[in-house]
C-alpha cells in the first residue's frame, strides 16, 4: 500500500496499547481455562507469548522502560532508593530522562490518547492538550476504557475537570488499568479474584476492538497488551534476620521507609521495594572492605536469593542511583517485615516475565516475536506507525512479529 504522496503506507495508522498493571505471564495458563473471547480473536490475529521487564521489577521503572525503549541506565526512573543529598529515601518517581513514545509521536506530527498512564503524563500528554490529551477518570478498567471509546468516536471527555475534544483521531492510544496489580498485592499471585478479572479485561478488549471498527479504523489498527512485571506471594520477612547479620559483620543497618531520614549512627541505609537497595553511609561510606563484609553477611542468609553488586546492576543494566549491594529475597519472603496475611511483592529477577500481545495490522498471526523485551516495545510500535523511535530507545523492532518481514523460524 502507498499513501497519497507515492510513498509507502506505515504497516499501522494506529496503535491501542493497553498497559496491565501486573499481568504476570503467570496468568496465561489461566486464560487457557477461562472464556476469552475477544481476547482469543484478537490473538488470532497475532500472538500471545511472554516478554522480559527490567530489573528492579517496580511499576515505574518497568512502564518508563516500555514507554521510551530505554533501559533503567538511561532512562534513570528509579524506585525505592536512598538519595543521598537530600538524605532522604525516596519511593517511585515520574522522572525520564529520555523521551516517550508520546513525545516521539507528537514531535512526527501524531496525536495521543493516554488514560491514566501516569509515565505519560507531561511526557508528550497533558491535561487539556487537544493533541496530546491525558484523562484521569479514575475507577475500574471499565471506566477507563470509557474514555478511550469516546475519543475514538470523536466525543469530548474529562480532562483535568474540563470537556476537551481531541483534535483528530489519535495514531497511538494508551489505557492503563491496575486492577491485577491491586489483587495480587491484596492476596498475592493466586489471590481468587484474578480470575474474574481476566475476563473483565478480556471485555474491555472487546469494547477497544469494537470501538475501532466502529470508527472505521479496525483494519489499520494493531493492538499491543502487555505487564509491567509479575508478582510473587510472601507470608515472611527476615528484616531482623538481615539486621542481625549485618550487625555482626560489624556494622549498624535501618530499614528506611520512603520520605524517611536514616539515624546519624546508621552505618547502611536499606530501601526495600521488593528488593533492598542498600546504600552504604557513615563510617561504612566508600569503603570496599564494607561492602564485601556486608555481602556475604547477607548472602549466608537462607532467605536471600541473589545480592548484587555494582557491577552485577551495570550488568543488567539497572538506574545507577541503587546502592552498593542490591539484595533479592527468595520467593516467599520479604526484607522487610512478615505481613498478617500473605500478600504480593514484585522487584526481583523472579517477577520479570509478563504476558505480551501483539496482534492487528502490521502484525503477522502466529509469528511471536523472540524473546521480546520491555525495551522493545516503543521501537516497534514506533515501526508499526511508519515513525522514528524515541530518541534514547535502546531496544529492537521486533520484525520477527511483524508481517512484510522474513519467518526466520522457518530457517
Amino acid at each position: 500500500m502507498e499513501s497519497a504522496a507515492g510513498t509507502p503506507a506505515p504497516p499501522a495508522d494506529h496503535v491501542v496499547l493497553l498497559a496491565l498493571d501486573g499481568f504476570d505471564a503467570g496468568y496465561l495458563p489461566l486464560l487457557d481455562g477461562l472464556p476469552t473471547p475477544h481476547l482469543d480473536a484478537l490473538v488470532r490475529r497475532g500472538s500471545l507469548t511472554t516478554g522480559t521487564g527490567v530489573m528492579p521489577s517496580i511499576t515505574n521503572p518497568s512502564w518508563t522502560s516500555i514507554a521510551t525503549g530505554a533501559w533503567p541506565e538511561r532512562h534513570l526512573n528509579s524506585a525505592f532508593w536512598y538519595d543521598p543529598e537530600g538524605r532522604v529515601a525516596r519511593g517511585q518517581q515520574r522522572d525520564v530522562a529520555v523521551p516517550t513514545l508520546a513525545e516521539a509521536v507528537r514531535e512526527q506530527g501524531g496525536t495521543v490518547l493516554c488514560v491514566q498512564w501516569p509515565v505519560l503524563q507531561d511526557h508528550g500528554t497533558a491535561f487539556g492538550d487537544r493533541d496530546g490529551l491525558y484523562t484521569r477518570p479514575g475507577g475500574d478498567s471499565a471506566r477507563r476504557v470509557d474514555d478511550a471509546v469516546a475519543v475514538l468516536r470523536g466525543e469530548p471527555v474529562l480532562s483535568g475537570g474540563t470537556p476537551v475534544t481531541l483534535s483528530r483521531p489519535p495514531q497511538l492510544v494508551a489505557v492503563y488499568c491496575d486492577v491485577l496489580d491491586a489483587l495480587g498485592h491484596a492476596g498475592g499471585d493466586r489471590h481468587p479474584g484474578i480470575p474474574a478479572a481476566l475476563r473483565d479485561i478480556d471485555a474491555q478488549v472487546g469494547r477497544l476492538v469494537a470501538a475501532t471498527e466502529e470508527a472505521g479504523i479496525a483494519a489499520r489498527t494493531a493492538f499491543v497488551l502487555l505487564g509491567d512485571h509479575g508478582m510473587t506471594t510472601f507470608d515472611r520477612g527476615f528484616g531482623r534476620a538481615a539486621r542481625t547479620a549485618v550487625a555482626r559483620a560489624g556494622y549498624r543497618m535501618e530499614i528506611v521507609r520512603p520520605g524517611d531520614a536514616p539515624r546519624r549512627r546508621t552505618d547502611v541505609v536499606a530501601v526495600v521495594g521488593g528488593v533492598a537497595s542498600l546504600h552504604l553511609v557513615g563510617r561504612a561510606a566508600d569503603d570496599p572492605r564494607a561492602v564485601a563484609a556486608i555481602r556475604a553477611a547477607l548472602e549466608a542468609l537462607p532467605q536471600v536469593r541473589a545480592v548484587h553488586g555494582k557491577d552485577d546492576q551495570a550488568r543488567m543494566r539497572m538506574s545507577p542511583r541503587y546502592g552498593e549491594l542490591v539484595v533479592e529475597p527468595q520467593p516467599g519472603w520479604s526484607f522487610g517485615s512478615t505481613p498478617r496475611r500473605p500478600a504480593g511483592r514484585h522487584g526481583a529477577s523472579t517477577e520479570l516475565e509478563v504476558a505480551f500481545a501483539l496482534a492487528g495490522a502490521g502484525i503477522a498471526p502466529g509469528r511471536p516475536p523472540s524473546d521480546p523485551r520491555h525495551v522493545d516495545v516503543a521501537p516497534t510500535v514506533a515501526a508499526l506507525l511508519g515513525i522514528d523511535p524515541p530518541a534514547g530507545a535502546q531496544g529492537r523492532v521486533l520484525t520477527e512479529a511483524l508481517a512484510g518481514y522474513p519467518d526466520l523460524s522457518r530457517r
